[in-house]
């Protein structure tokens, strides 16, 4: 079995993306935490999450993160499976933040994307068949 673990994101504000993601998820928390030190500038890191996956969350993050519009290489989403999507949104919506698109029309699953604190987008999954050709389909 393969499944990603966990992603590591570079942010300006720890407690802003905090927020996002325990809307999102209320069940995470903190796993750990530390000072330490990256290419000789100092930094705050924490790993929020679960028992089983988390983001990795690092602040003194410099500029800006990249135009969701544009045609720049970078990281374009990531995307989480949830059981209830609707819950999701309404937590998120809840805690004041703004659905960001809508996602495609599809008969086995339903989908939404907002953009967290830090300006990464982020899909959220929920899939209405467990046969596998049709959650992958485009229909």
């Amino acid at each position: 079995m393969v499944r990603l673990e966990h992603i590591n994101l570079v942010v300006s504000d720890i407690e802003a993306m905090i927020s996002f993601y325990k809307a999102a998820f209320p069940h995470w928390k903190i796993r750990d935490e530390d000072d330490a030190e990256w290419y000789g500038k100092p930094r705050h890191w924490l790993h929020f999450g679960d028992d089983f996956q988390y983001i990795a969350l690092s602040d003194n993050g410099e500029g800006k993160n990249r135009q969701l519009e544009g045609h720049s290489v970078g990281l374009a989403h990531f995307a989480y499976v949830v059981d209830n999507l609707e819950e999701v949104i309404s937590r998120l919506v809840n805690a004041g933040f703004e659905i960001a698109k809508d996602g495609a029309e599809s008969s086995f699953r339903k989908n939404i994307y907002f953009v967290d604190p830090a300006g990464f987008e982020v899909e959220f999954v929920e899939y209405l068949s467990d046969v596998p050709a049709q959650r992958n389909s485009s229909i």
